[in-house]
């Protein structure tokens, strides 16, 4: 019963990671410098999963980060002549987010997140039962 409840945790945590990414991107969707104040827009994360069906000698099994890719798209250029960052033309370099993708995705993985918590209540539920026939 321990492996399930590792495999469900696993999700939750790749869930979490994701949905700060998403928020991230959000958060980030009309800001044209990077940390160190340069003119370079946001690079928005996505996160790669990775499954794992070994079961290690840790007991890990489930779904892992692989890693936080940055998105390598050209940014998106919009015409404002009166924003500061603007350039000689008047375009402004955006970041290259869709908010209905952004949206979808967090959707997703909120459901995906009260999937595996709804797995995490079955389990436990089981092993209560389990133990009241025992006993």
């Amino acid at each position: 019963m321990l492996k399930i409840m590792d495999v469900s945790t696993s999700g939750l945590i790749a869930q979490r990671i994701r949905m700060t990414a998403i928020a991230s991107n959000l958060a980030n969707i009309t800001t044209t410098r990077n940390e160190n104040g340069e003119l370079k827009p946001y690079d928005p994360r996505h996160v790669k999963f990775q499954e794992d069906n070994t079961i290690g000698p840790n007991g890990s099994a489930g779904v892992f980060v692989r890693e936080i890719a940055r998105d390598e798209l050209p940014p998106e250029r919009k015409y404002m002549p009166f924003h500061p960052d603007a350039d000689e033309q008047g375009f402004l370099n955006l970041p290259r987010l869709n908010l209905t993708t952004e949206f979808t995705d967090a959707i997703e993985s909120g459901r995906s997140y009260e999937a595996n918590l709804g797995a995490m209540d079955i389990t436990k539920s089981m092993a209560n039962q389990t133990l009241r026939i025992i006993t």
